[in-house]
């Protein structure tokens, strides 16, 4: 199994995500960010994100930003998107339908969050990050709930 975090710039949400997902999820389960846009390629996670993700034990400091390329719906089985806009842009650069069916919003997960978004923290303060950090979380433990028959099939 392979899981794509995305959001914008890939420096707050979806690091946060991929840190979070890595904790939840055993080790043959690949998780990685990406960003639609380029504008922070190479770059580390926000430093309030990687301090919002250490204050739960995690670490993103080695986290680098890069854009979602058109190899990136070959190689992952599930794309999550952090929000409508980046939803939106992630589904147009799907070539097919198989590809469009690995693209969801990232909440829908949580029934109770339907076609809502993670809101994009970088405009704000810590406080911001930590409740994205918490939203994220739940996010995360849901996909880990229902993806668990994947990850650990039931052995006959």
């Amino acid at each position: 199994m392979k899981i794509l975090m995305v959001c914008l710039g890939n420096i707050c949400r979806s690091p946060l995500a991929e840190g979070i997902m890595k904790t939840k999820v055993p080790g043959n389960v690949f998780v990685d960010s990406a960003g639609t846009v380029s504008m922070h390629e190479g770059k580390h996670p926000d430093n309030r994100a990687v301090k919002t993700a250490a204050n739960h034990g995690i670490d993103i400091s080695k986290q680098k930003s890069r854009p979602i390329t058109k190899a990136d719906f070959d190689t992952f089985d599930k794309i999550y998107c952090m929000d409508i806009d980046v939803y939106a842009d992630v589904v147009s650069k799907t070539r097919n339908e198989e590809q469009r069916q690995k693209v969801s919003l990232f909440l829908e997960v949580l029934g109770d969050h339907k076609n809502t978004e993670v809101p994009d923290p970088y405009w704000g303060d810590m406080n911001d990050f930590e409740e994205v950090f918490q939203l994220i979380d739940r996010g995360c433990e849901a996909i880990k709930n229902q993806l668990s028959s994947v990850i650990n099939p039931i052995k006959n």
